[in-house]
This record gives structure tokens, C-alpha cells and sequence, in this order.
């Protein structure tokens, strides 16, 4: 079985499930779901998920594969915007990144990289927290040991239910020189602080 075939096995299984859901929603909340009107809604939530979930067929190596030459100071992108979904309720959250590394050897990664890496870790099924390590983490392997990220972001679990509010989240990740060097760390911490004037 070839992998096209296997995909339309799965993308058949996907819209059956969401079909049951529907259904079971309908007969749980008494709906009376009007089926002609939502007849294509498994089909349209399942091309949804392949775009939610298309970052685990993003290689972040090769993303940050191509190098220039370039500065030696720091570099730093920002206000990278995102839509992630929630692994625990399956709703999104959505936000800003900043990201930031020291190039090693005057060797630089196309600007449009970094997004490129924030986007290949949130289009997936995944924690803020998580995302903002690995897109950190990611870096430090393929690009540079000294890197930095930041993220602000409104998760749609606390508005649509649990506390009902509309809150922002922050998470950091410092590696190398981010970490360990303050002078360093406090740069990076004070571009973050001019960012967040139009961050969300």
C-alpha cells in the first residue's frame, strides 16, 4: 500500500469520526442538527486538520538549511504571528513570537526562516509552553547554540470554557548566551519589551 492510499484510508476514518461526533452531538443536546445544511462539514473539518497539523511534515533542518553571510551581532525577529491548537480541548490559540540567535561564523538564515521554524512547531497539536522550547531547541541543533524565544498567546480553552476569560500567556526560552550572559539575556529582554507594544 502506497502512502496516497494509505492517507485516503485515513482521511476516510477522520470524517467518519467526525461524522459519529456530529451525530452523537444531535442525539446528546436534542440539536435537530439540520444534516443537509452540515452534510459536507466532515469533509471540511478534515481538510482544517491537515492544515492545522501540516508543521509534522515541515523538516526544521532544512528549513535552516541555506546560510549567508551576515552579521555577527545579534539577530532577532519579531512579532511572528501563529495559530496553534490546544492538544488538552482541541481548540486553538493564537499569537505572537519573537526569536532571536547569535550567528555563528558570520553565517545567517533567510529572514523568512524563523517563521518558517515558529510555523513548523505550531501547526500542530501542541502546548505553548512545548512550542516555544522546541522552535528554541530547533535552532540551537541546525543554526546557532545561541538563541532565544518568546511567546504571547490567547488560549480559546479559557474563553469558550473552564474560566471564561480572555487572558495572554507568556513563555521564554533562553539557550546559550541568552541563558547564561545577562548582558545578552537583558538586550534580547528589552527588544521583547519594544515588540510587545504590537504584539496582540
Amino acid at each position: 500500500m502506497n502512502k496516497s492510499q494509505q492517507d485516503k484510508i485515513a482521511d476516510d476514518k477522520i470524517e467518519l469520526l467526525i461524522r459519529d461526533l456530529l451525530l452523537s452531538l444531535d442525539a446528546k443536546y436534542k440539536a435537530n442538527l439540520d444534516f443537509e445544511v452540515i452534510e459536507f462539514t466532515p469533509d471540511r473539518i478534515r481538510r482544517a486538520y491537515d492544515e492545522i497539523c501540516a508543521g509534522y511534515k515541515m523538516d526544521p533542518e532544512a528549513l535552516l538549511f541555506k546560510r549567508f553571510k551576515g552579521s555577527s551581532g545579534m539577530v532577532i525577529e519579531g512579532n511572528i504571528e501563529f495559530v496553534s491548537t490546544c492538544e488538552h480541548h482541541m481548540l486553538p490559540f493564537y499569537g505572537k513570537a519573537i526569536v532571536a540567535y547569535i550567528p555563528q561564523g558570520r553565517n545567517v538564515v533567510g529572514i523568512s526562516k524563523l517563521a518558517r521554524i515558529v510555523e513548523c512547531y505550531s501547526r500542530r497539536l501542541q502546548l505553548q509552553e512545548r512550542m516555544t522550547g522546541q522552535v528554541a531547541d530547533a535552532i540551537v541543533k541546525y543554526l546557532s547554540p545561541d538563541c532565544a524565544v518568546f511567546t504571547e498567546a490567547i488560549h480559546s480553552c479559557m474563553i469558550a470554557r473552564g474560566i471564561k476569560k480572555k487572558a495572554t500567556t507568556n513563555v521564554t526560552a533562553l539557550r546559550g548566551e541568552f541563558e547564561n550572559e545577562v548582558h545578552v539575556k537583558q538586550e534580547f529582554l528589552s527588544y521583547v519589551g519594544r515588540f510587545k507594544h504590537d504584539i496582540l
